[in-house]
């Protein structure tokens, strides 16, 4: 059972009477009693009326998946078994980052009917978010009391990343359409495939003129190339301690999954294999085998429930790990920190050699305020900031040389500008035709 606040007013209702017959002589304390004993016995009236909160069954119904920062609607029904009309409320007991209101939802279900109950949600953590029970509470007919009852009506809603770099791929894709275009008249190089034959036009490469083409049609043709397909994409992600820092309003890892999510939905669209791999000391996630239309259901999934850890990075399992998903000729992109040369000590020790098949990145999420700190000079210790900021912008500088001594190439930018220049990137080798 449970009491409400009308109880308080109630017994504060009690001075009166205390106050009247303490005047004629009658013991206070026997008034009080006496008005104790008439609120319990209403309070347990009240308590009897009530209707039962366990005559009712309660099933769930929400969707699967949602977007982190997207609106999303979960339904609670209540269906009412019992002879009393059901007043009261309803608490759906969601963990707090699962942004359901804070207030109770209101019950008025006759005997036999059934109600729907909606409750916004707006997720604020990626992952799995749970509401394990619902609690009913119907209150009496004077509302001063009811009972209570606890559903045990679990609920699970997977919250994907947010993928806000989505609205880089539209550009990218009329540039993907546009790179097709132009390759198809380029000569024959690395990294391209032959396309179609066309009639040769006046200041065409003649290196490319097809003479046995030429010969069937009667006329001169020409052979078109374009960027290769079924390329292989590798990202991996870093789940140590470095991608927990925030940077902006978000870690580093959620950058680096916006990166990961914009590149794969690019590479995918241009005929490419991708593969993704997040790692700390072991395999977090791992998608591999996906192409098509279920690749990006697939890293999303993937991606939901990992979060960074706070240990140290296995940089040499985390390269065997990439070597053992595919042998062929790849671009490799590591999502991770490069901004301090004692935590990049490891990283840097297993650098994988570079070859002319395989193409390495580096990408690193960066802080804006530290170059703003660098620039500030307006008090004392605005000075000591700006040469703490000025060391990180140079130990940043170190790591960054060291992976591009190594074969690499390093990356770095601000949350909203790392997936850009990654996916740019990506245009540039297809370009080039070095993928």
């Amino acid at each position: 059972m449970f009491v409400t606040a009308l109880l308080a007013p109630l017994l504060a209702l009690g001075v009166v009477p205390i106050v009247l017959l303490s005047a004629i002589g009658v013991p206070a304390w026997t008034v009080f009693g006496a008005w104790l004993l008439v609120c319990m016995v209403l309070v347990g009236v009240d308590v009897a009326l009530a209707a039962s909160p366990r005559s009712v069954v309660v099933t769930r119904r929400l969707p699967d998946r949602a977007r982190l920062g997207e609106h999303v609607e979960a339904a609670i029904t209540v269906q009412n078994t019992g002879s009393r009309t059901l007043r009261g409320r309803l608490r759906d007991a969601w963990q707090p980052t699962a942004g359901a209101p804070a207030e109770r939802q209101s019950l008025s279900i006759p005997p036999g009917e059934r109600h729907r109950i909606r409750i916004p949600l707006l997720p604020r953590r990626r992952g799995e978010l749970i509401s394990g029970f619902a609690v009913i509470r119907s209150r009496g007919p004077l509302g001063l009391a009811g009972r209570q009852a606890r559903h045990d009506v679990r609920g699970a809603l997977r919250v994907l990343p947010a993928f806000t770099s989505r609205k880089h791929l539209p550009s990218r894709l009329a540039r993907l359409r546009e790179l097709d275009g132009n390759t198809s008249v380029q000569v024959r190089g690395q990294g391209t495939e032959f396309d179609s034959l066309r009639e040769y036009v006046r200041g065409d490469d003649v290196r490319s003129i097809d003479w046995r083409a030429t010969a069937r049609a009667g006329t001169t043709m020409l052979r078109t190339w374009r960027p290769e397909r079924d390329r292989h994409v590798v990202i991996l992600i870093d789940t140590g301690r470095t991608s927990a820092a925030r940077v902006g309003d978000s870690t580093r890892l959620d950058a680096s999954l916006e990166a990961a999510l914009l590149l794969a939905a690019l590479a995918v669209r241009a005929g490419d294999h991708v593969h993704l791999l997040m790692h700390d000391r072991v395999v977090r996630a791992r998608v591999t085998g996906v192409d098509g239309a279920a690749l990006l259901p697939a890293l999303s999934d993937a991606m939901a429930p990992v979060h960074a850890r706070l240990v140290d990075t296995d940089w040499v399992g985390a390269f065997a790990s990439v070597r053992s998903l595919t042998t062929r000729p790849s671009l490799i992109v590591v999502l991770t920190a490069q901004d301090a040369a004692e935590s990049a000590r490891g990283f840097l020790g297993a650098f994988p050699d570079a070859s002319r098949a395989t193409t390495l990145l580096v990408g690193s999420a960066t802080d804006d305020s530290i170059v703003e700190l660098a620039s500030r000079r307006d008090s004392r210790l605005d000075v000591y900031l700006a040469a703490a900021a000025e060391q990180t912008m140079r130990d940043a500088q170190v790591v960054a040389d060291a992976v591009r001594r190594a074969g690499g190439e390093a990356i770095a930018a601000d949350p909203d500008g790392l997936p850009p220049r990654i996916a740019d990137r990506y245009l540039e080798l297809k370009a080039a035709g070095r993928l």
